[in-house]
């Protein structure tokens, strides 16, 4: 039988899977457990800003409203910190925007100052990091195309490390990434110049929306009940995020496309999890 960690690690189009060794076999369940632990308010950060786009990506926003969703079905507050191109995108999936902090895109000592006010005021118990975008070692944030993205990018990695914390990322750039630096280094099909941002615990996917299912997925195997976004519900998402103009991180596109990924090859991964839980 396939397991969570098979699933969201399929179609693997970037070589991510090539760190599966360096994490515990069943990693989704471990974080799982990780972010059950931890009772108090949850920060969560996503949005990846596309150049040759000029938008945020597809990839990313969904999956943190799925964990988002989730864990304020198990009773828990979640604030959502963005930065000024994915606010809207937040908004618009529904979030109040009393549930939403932007965070300034500025430069590094504002950052740290922002950071420390904003931890001191929420106070979080975990902050959780999806897709958005970490500085490499040095403190230049780059894409998949190692293209230099930091005058888009709010430093919001400037929280991590004063909190427990938890990662989703596809690539090696993404916040959290950094708990495996060195091991990226090793994998030419992975970033060049990786996240040095580390977390206490990581999940890995092809799409990192699909690791924020997986984690859903094994929330709901903790709780026994099945917390995943129906079929209709994460359509509806992508539709939305279109409709604002939000881009397929792969080609720059306004479609319904995740990673290159068409919508029915998107949603596959979500039918199996949800074949799995049930």
């Amino acid at each position: 039988m396939k397991t969570i960690e098979d699933i969201i690690l399929q179609n693997d189009q970037r070589g991510v899977s090539s760190l599966r060794p360096f994490l515990p076999a069943d990693f989704c369940t471990e974080t799982a457990k990780y972010i059950l632990s931890h009772s108090g308010t949850t920060i969560i950060t996503t949005g990846f800003y596309i150049l040759y786009g000029k938008s945020v990506e597809t990839d990313g926003p969904p999956g943190a409203l799925a964990i988002g969703h989730a864990l304020q079905s198990l009773g828990k507050k979640v604030v959502y910190v963005t930065d000024k191109y994915c606010m809207p995108i937040i908004q618009g999936l529904g979030v109040h925007p009393s549930n939403t902090v932007e965070f300034p895109i500025t430069d590094k000592e504002q950052s740290v100052k922002f950071s420390e006010k904003l931890l001191e005021e929420i106070n979080p118990a975990l902050l959780l990091s999806i897709e958005r975008c970490s500085p490499s070692s040095d403190g230049i944030y780059r894409n998949m195309k190692s293209m230099d993205v930091s005058d888009y990018t709010a430093k919001i990695d400037t929280m991590f490390g004063y909190r427990p914390s938890v990662g989703i990322g596809d690539g090696g750039n993404e916040i959290g990434m950094g708990l495996l630096h060195e091991q990226i280094l090793k994998y030419p099909e992975l970033h060049p110049k990786p996240a040095y941002t580390a977390c206490d615990r990581l999940v890995i996917a092809s799409c990192s929306n699909w690791g924020a299912w997986g984690l859903v997925a094994a929330l709901s195997n903790l709780t026994e009940n099945n917390l995943l976004p129906t079929i209709e519900e994460e359509t509806d998402r992508i539709d939305k995020c279109v409709e604002l103009g939000v881009v397929d991180g792969f080609t720059g596109e306004v479609k319904p496309y995740v990673d290159g990924f068409p919508l029915k090859k998107y949603l596959s991964p979500l039918e199996q999890l949800h074949e799995l839980i049930d």
